[in-house]
């Protein structure tokens, strides 16, 4: 298959991911099927789209035949038998390994055997993944980073039995289609390149505050203007969900060397658990509820 025969692109999820995935896809002329499990995520997902679209006409970026016309590409659904005929999969539900592997297995089924399905996790096993299907060799994982349409980077992950055409294949579509920049990830590693780099960086940064050696705000500006970061490592965290940092720490904890010492900090434990994770919920390290 040749990346000039991707017509129709199916996206699984459509949560703050997923949307952004759609609406890259969208904007670059694919045709673009949109699945959750229920019809309120679904159109949320939708509005949300509506909205980025709207921010780049009020802008002057786009305009708004420009923005019906995208629109007019995506379909929302709750049906998987509406990806039966799809020409490429990005699966971006939550992170959970079951729930994955059970998508991937209907996934197989439904779509047609020279199909590439692509996982957008950020952390779990691609080798895994696609030991539920009957095409090993065509899995592959496709890393975004939020937000998917803006964010230029894609990491290209090959699990055990990935073959080198598949992995080039995403990269080939990524990088001429949606004009991305895009790294191959040789191992099937925990984290793969960003979060294996950042994430103990978040981590650090969290063990920081909780010995008292400074406030979250002069964390953060340190960074920003020590390290020329754009944003502080609680601001980040915060924008891309606490609980996504600690979840991804946690599978660090389970699947790397004991030696790398990658323990979740408490004060990240106590913010997951009273729900505390960043701007989806109005508050995480910062208060957002006022702004």
């Amino acid at each position: 298959m040749d990346i000039e025969q991707v017509k129709k692109v199916g996206v699984l999820g459509a949560g703050s991911m997923g949307s952004g995935i759609a609406q890259l896809f969208a904007q670059s002329g694919f045709e673009v099927v949109i699945r959750d499990v229920k019809q309120d995520f679904v159109d949320r997902g939708m509005k949300a789209i509506d909205k980025n679209l709207s921010k780049l006409v009020q802008k002057g970026k786009m305009s708004e035949d420009d923005k019906n016309q995208i629109m007019g590409r995506i379909k929302g659904t709750i049906e998987m038998s509406d990806l039966k005929d799809v020409d490429f999969v990005v699966e971006a539900v939550i992170e959970d390994l079951d729930l994955k592997k059970q998508v991937f297995k209907e996934l197989d089924e439904l779509t047609r055997d020279e199909v590439i399905l692509t996982t957008n996790t950020s952390s779990l096993s691609i080798t895994e993944i696609a030991a539920a299907t009957k095409r090993p060799d065509k899995i592959v994982g496709m890393h975004f980073f939020n937000p998917a349409p803006v964010m230029r980077l894609v990491e290209v992950i090959k699990g055990a039995l990935t073959t080198d055409e598949s992995a080039q294949f995403v990269r080939d579509l990524a990088e001429k289609k949606l004009g991305k920049v895009t790294v191959l990830v040789k191992k099937d590693t925990a984290g793969f390149i960003v979060n294996r780099l950042m994430v103990p960086f978040l981590m650090e940064a969290i063990r920081v505050y909780d010995e008292g050696i400074a406030s979250i705000e002069d964390i953060d500006k340190a960074v920003k203007f020590g390290l020329n970061h754009p944003m502080g490592p609680f601001e980040l965290m915060d924008f891309t969900g606490i609980d996504i940092s600690y979840y991804v720490n946690e599978v660090f904890a389970r699947e790397l060397p004991k030696e790398l010492k990658h323990t979740t900090p408490f004060s990240l434990k106590q913010m997951v658990r009273s729900g505390r994770l960043g701007i989806k919920t109005g508050i995480g390290w910062y208060d957002y509820r006022k702004k």
